[in-house]
């Protein structure tokens, strides 16, 4: 409910529903919602709106845009977007109009199952809303088949099955948001090779300007922070595309501009480590060794013979 600055906290779906007039869920610990049934205007524009369960929005049409920290999610042939417990949005200063379901689930419904433990590695969930999963037409259909397969088990009697049935049904919804956002990484191969693009610029200019010096080493929370992207997207996008993740990523160009002065300046291995960001000698020495199988001094070697 709304606390004194106004913004929405809502520790229970029960809650949730009675706040939006809605019909309170047969099964306590999951709801799903019609958007077509919700006012618009429920929730103070430009308030921030957290919750201690998941949800997925699944939008077949959409129009609008709801701000995600500096960052806008707008996508008129719908998709899915996905939220954490007490991940934080803002809801929208524009006018919307949707059309498709809102899932919501507590945590407790999955706590004595598999997925409680595997949810973590659906990244998709730590990804901010203008990241959200772009569908096609035949992908539309699948999602809307599983949406209202579980609408249908939501309209059944509770029985001692119900529970089992419904994480079923989620875990396979899960396990298809996967394969589509891996197939969006791949056909948004312009716009994701952008971004790398843009990410290599950063870190050049960050080791050009020797930030490293002051700032230490560049890091993922630095890197998605200039591109206004999630950490795990961008780690996703990354391991998508080149195979490694973002701290992966950093690494190699930190090795790689390492080699630039070691191979064309005099300074010391310790006076390079220094300049790069690392806080030790060592720790940059043993850095490089992984990655070269060589000591930054028999690199630089390597240039005298």
């Amino acid at each position: 409910m709304q606390n004194a600055s106004g913004d929405y906290h809502f520790k229970s779906i029960s809650q949730l529903m009675r706040f939006l007039d809605y019909p309170m869920p047969p099964h306590p610990l999951v709801a799903l919602v019609n958007y077509q049934q919700v006012p618009m205007a429920v929730f103070e524009k430009g308030k921030k709106i957290s919750l201690d369960f998941y949800k997925i929005s699944f939008k077949d049409k959409f129009n609008g845009q709801v701000r995600y920290g500096q960052g806008y999610y707008d996508f008129e042939d719908g998709g899915l977007a996905f939220l954490k417990p007490n991940q934080i949005v803002i809801s929208s200063d524009l006018p919307e109009s949707n059309e498709g379901y809102v899932l919501y689930f507590h945590p407790d419904l999955i706590r004595n199952y598999r997925l409680a433990h595997a949810i973590d590695q659906y990244g998709f969930f730590s990804y901010d809303v203008s990241e959200a999963l772009f569908l096609s037409a035949k992908e539309k259909e699948t999602i809307s088949g599983l949406f209202h397969t579980i609408a249908n088990e939501l309209e059944n009697n509770i029985d001692q099955f119900s529970q089992d049935v419904l994480v079923s049904q989620l875990e396979l919804l899960l396990n298809y948001s996967n394969r589509f956002y891996n197939r969006q990484f791949i056909t948004r191969k312009n716009v994701n090779h952008e971004i790398i693009d843009k990410l290599d610029q950063l870190l050049e200019t960050y080791f050009n300007e020797k930030n490293g010096i002051t700032m230490g080493l560049p890091s993922v929370k630095y890197a998605s922070m200039e591109l206004k992207l999630s950490q795990r997207y961008l780690s996703d996008m990354l391991r998508s595309l080149t195979g490694y993740n973002t701290q992966q990523y950093i690494q190699d160009k930190v090795i790689e501009h390492s080699k630039k002065i070691l191979s064309s300046t005099l300074l010391s291995v310790a006076e390079v480590a220094y300049q790069l960001g690392f806080e030790h000698p060592q720790s940059f020495s043993k850095l490089f060794k992984v990655k070269t199988t060589l000591s930054p001094l028999a690199f630089r070697r390597s240039f005298e013979q």
